[in-house]
């Protein structure tokens, strides 16, 4: 694996993409929108735990297409997204790459292996270039086993997060095409103030859904027509929350 090392400082502060679950609006008119509406695990723990293990944390870089991490790599860490967006899915036997998931700066990944202490069921690769913090599993461990409160926190999170990956593997099975696409846009924007703009491409979507890009066309054209976003190239505006949730739950 290939990645290489930056060394920079962790600047904590206001401009910091961790001092706040919420990205600026005119950053998100520029930058992907995650695609879950659970927070990660690395935002659910106080300021104080966070600060003290960034400032540990080493800084790797990732360019574009490059793979981050694949399944069966040992978890004896986590990741950090500083700033840009990686994609988490899974490499077919083709090598055509399967996402289920974007995440963008602020989020963490991998923190499931490593509480399981079973190896990586995933892939991520870089999605652009990619700055991350690699947080060392001992030293997480450290950092949380004294405090019960956020022990819960951490727990209540994660099984949050796996009802919404249970909840989108069971409607990517049986909801219709436009219900899919509608429903993966909608987590998108469902904590964002509308209009925005999503910088998605319709192959992300059709990754997203497991729809190809011909169908992910004829969706958007029909969502378009029906007010619910505007398309854009490489770009989706939505402006209609109401008539994209009402699509998801068709």
């Amino acid at each position: 694996m290939n990645w290489a090392w930056v060394d920079a400082p962790v600047v904590i502060g206001r401009h910091s993409p961790y001092a706040s679950l919420e990205m600026s609006n005119s950053l998100q008119s520029d930058a992907h929108l995650r695609s879950l509406v659970v927070p990660t695990l690395f935002r659910e723990l106080d300021d104080d735990v966070r600060d003290s293990l960034l400032a540990k944390a080493p800084l790797r870089r990732f360019d574009d297409g490059q793979i981050i991490q694949q399944r069966g790599d040992d978890a004896i860490g986590f990741w950090v997204i500083e700033h840009g967006t990686v994609k988490i899915g899974q490499f077919r036997l083709d090598g055509d790459f399967r996402a289920i998931a974007l995440l963008v700066s602020g989020d963490s990944y991998g923190e499931l292996a490593l509480f399981a202490a079973s190896p990586r069921v995933v892939d991520a690769i870089a999605d652009g270039q990619v700055d991350l913090r690699w947080i060392d599993g001992n030293s997480f461990e450290r950092a949380i086993q004294s405090d019960p409160a956020t022990m819960r926190r951490l727990v209540g999170n994660l099984a949050a997060q796996l009802q919404e990956v249970l909840d989108l593997v069971t409607g990517l099975g049986h909801a219709s095409s436009l219900s899919r696409v509608a429903a993966v846009l909608a987590n998108m924007a469902a904590t964002k103030r509308i209009p925005v703009m999503i910088k998605l491409g319709q192959q992300e979507l059709g990754e997203l859904t497991g729809l190809t890009r011909v169908t992910v066309n004829k969706c958007l054209a029909i969502l378009e027509a029906r007010g619910a976003l505007h398309r854009h190239y490489g770009r989706i505006e939505i402006v209609d929350f109401g008539q994209l949730q009402r699509a998801a739950q068709a």
